[in-house]
């Protein structure tokens, strides 16, 4: 990287040329390098500083201390780096051995002004006797930073394949607008270095693997207060992804993997598409590690291989959890995992759960994908829990055929359920049949924390009962979820911004079938909770009979609107944001006795490392009570 900075300084020149002759000297080192630290001063002071509190019970008195005056923008800056502060507890420094730091204390302090836009500062350094307080010595640095330098122009320029390629016009015009330190702004050390590393990423995260920055300048023409920016991104080669090499496979098929991980063969390169297939085949269970990787060794850029290096899960494992969700209380599971079963040579995944409100015990089988992306699936349930006012028993077996793709899942199956309503004056056991389709589409811009963008899935089910009087019915269901970004959010540090957001979600759900029809509770709705409608215990929402009992409804409706805003503590965007919102939700057999009841509540989100934590306090307002929802991780 080329940097030519030019500026013009109050500074004196005898002092810089003292400074510079003192530095030469031999015994006497000022602020040494880190090298240089780590071999004498640092390795001096750090024993000093460890073995003085223990020397005679007591702590060596400080040489020195440090206080810095100026403006809150340079002020704690300085503090915090200023390379003389190493040295205040330096044993026997003499106010001689000081004064001469201080001089090199003064350069270093106006480099680290530099990297914050301020090249023409002006500085006073005083050293004061201070016999009675803690120290004998202090060391006052004054900062005037005078004038800000802020960016005049900004030229961008590119070298290689992408250059010429007319096809690369779009990527180029991105990574120019998307640049981060525009004309008009506060140029900083931080703020160049950001920008310049945001261009190389998009530059090598699509087509251009291998791209670098051939050069970068910054001229400063300190007495006007600009900085002339300019930059050149040679591209290097396209590529394109060529066959998958599976390393480390030993138990399971190699061609089974390549069908998971669905890199797009003779695709031009996306970094986000491998991640994406890297994703897939770490999520699948079979693997215990996966690491994905991009061969530019090669001489083809055109069929460039796709190197995957895995490490194998074991054929069987059994794993033991414990949880907590303020729906169900206190949760304890036990999932049991084969990874090849015995003559089909599916994976298998069983599992206990038992909290307060449900207990369950199922399995799920699932076949690798063909090279359609088809595979098969079966799946037994067996359940009790809590709906509405009484207990259900309930069961279910399902097997068809599914496809998980990037963005949209489908799947096709044939099911089987009955369920057993437990308590006075509880529904009828009922039992069905039923054909169903489901599609699942996600179109945000991240799965795991969305900022922006929307989730639809919809349900549809034809099927018949089996107990008393056979009747057809139709089972539908709809979910949205839609994501409006409304505005930046940014602190006064100018280093980060992130957006506040709206929250629009939605259900919708019907059974269309004869009055007289005995439909399995486990098919009809209920809702309330965590998810659905805040300010309500789970399920609490149904269908309400005379004597004051619920029971699970053959319609249903839910609507909700939340504000999410990032939060700025101490001028800085933090991981926290706050959140107020409002649910509704109904639940009748009929859909003109649908009645809305409503939950208001305000509430946290943290950006933790593993994934969003939601926290709410919601009052309900047709029980009159208010209720804490906690929740971790974000699901569509």
């Amino acid at each position: 990287m080329v940097r030519v900075v030019l500026f013009k300084t109050p500074a004196r020149m005898p002092a810089l040329l003292l400074a510079s002759v003192l530095l030469l000297l031999q015994g006497c080192s000022l602020l040494p390098s880190k090298k240089d630290a780590t071999e004498d001063g640092t390795q001096a002071v750090t024993a000093d500083s460890s073995s003085s509190s223990s020397e005679d019970g007591a702590t060596r008195r400080e040489a020195f201390t440090l206080e810095v005056h100026g403006p809150d923008a340079v002020r704690d800056y300085l503090a915090l780096h200023l390379e003389i502060q190493r040295y205040t507890r330096l044993p026997d420094l003499g106010a001689t051995e000081l004064s001469r730091l201080m001089v090199a204390a003064e350069a270093n302090a106006r480099e680290l002004l530099a990297t914050l836009g301020y090249f023409t500062p002006t500085l006073t350094l005083e050293l004061k006797e201070t016999p009675g307080e803690k120290t004998p010595r202090k060391v006052v640095v004054t900062v005037e930073p005078g004038e800000a330098t802020r960016v005049k122009a900004v030229d961008i320029r590119f070298s290689d394949a992408i250059a010429a390629d007319p096809s690369a016009a779009a990527q180029r015009e991105a990574i120019q607008s998307a640049w981060t330190l525009q004309s008009g702004q506060l140029f900083t050390q931080q703020a160049w270095d950001n920008a310049k590393a945001v261009g190389l990423r998009s530059l090598t995260s699509k087509r251009y693997a291998t791209g670098s920055i051939a050069n970068s300048r910054a001229n400063i023409d300190a007495d006007r207060g600009e900085a002339q920016l300019g930059i050149t991104y040679a591209s290097g080669p396209a590529y394109r992804f060529g066959p998958v090499d599976v390393r480390g496979a030993q138990r399971y098929d190699a061609d089974g993997a390549r069908r998971i991980a669905r890199v797009p063969t003779g695709a031009d390169y996306d970094q986000q598409k491998l991640l994406d297939a890297q994703q897939r085949l770490a999520s699948s269970g079979y693997y215990d590690s996966v690491f994905l990787t991009l061969d530019t060794d090669g001489t083809d850029p055109q069929a460039a291989p796709v190197i995957a290096q895995v490490r194998e899960a074991p054929l069987q494992k059994v794993v033991l959890g414990a949880g907590f969700t303020t729906d169900g209380g206190p949760r304890l599971s036990i999932d049991h995992v084969h990874n090849q079963m015995p003559l089909l040579g599916w994976r298998a995944v069983s599992k206990l759960s038992v909290d307060r409100e449900t207990q369950s015990l199922g399995t799920d089988w699932n076949g690798i994908p063909g090279d359609d992306g088809w595979r098969w699936f079966g799946s037994g349930l067996l359940k009790r829990e809590v709906s509405g006012t009484y207990d259900v028993d309930s069961g279910r077996l399902r097997a068809g055929r599914g496809r998980t793709g990037d963005r949209i899942d489908r799947s096709l199956f044939l099911q089987y359920d009955y369920a057993t309503n437990r308590g006075d004056g509880a529904p009828p056991s009922a039992s069905a049949v039923s054909a169903n389709w489901t599609w699942t589409g996600r179109y945000f811009d991240s799965n795991d924390a969305p900022s922006r963008g929307q989730g639809l899935a919809l349900e549809l089910g034809l099927g018949q009962t089996l107990i008393g009087e056979r009747a057809p019915f139709v089972r539908s269901y709809a979910r949205w979820l839609g994501i409006l970004p409304l505005g930046r959010v940014q602190g006064s540090d100018g280093t980060q911004a992130r957006n506040s957001r709206l929250q629009f979600r939605a259900e919708a759900g019907a059974v269309v079938a004869k009055d007289s029809a005995q439909i399995p509770s486990t098919l009809m709705f209920l809702t309330g909770g965590d998810t659905t409608v805040r300010g309500y215990s789970y399920r609490q929402i149904g269908t309400e009979r005379a004597d004051g009992t619920i029971v699970a409804g053959r319609y249903m409706g839910v609507a909700s609107v939340e504000w999410q805003r990032p939060i700025v503590w101490n001028g800085k965007l933090s991981d926290w944001e706050s959140a107020a919102f409002v649910d509704a939700g109904s639940v009748a057999d009929q859909v003109g006795e649908l009645k809305a009841k409503v939950g208001v509540g305000v509430g946290a989100r943290w950006r933790s490392p593993v994934g969003p934590v939601q926290a709410d306090v919601a009052y309900g307002v047709d029980v009159k009570k208010f209720r804490l929802h906690l929740r971790l991780g974000f699901t569509f």
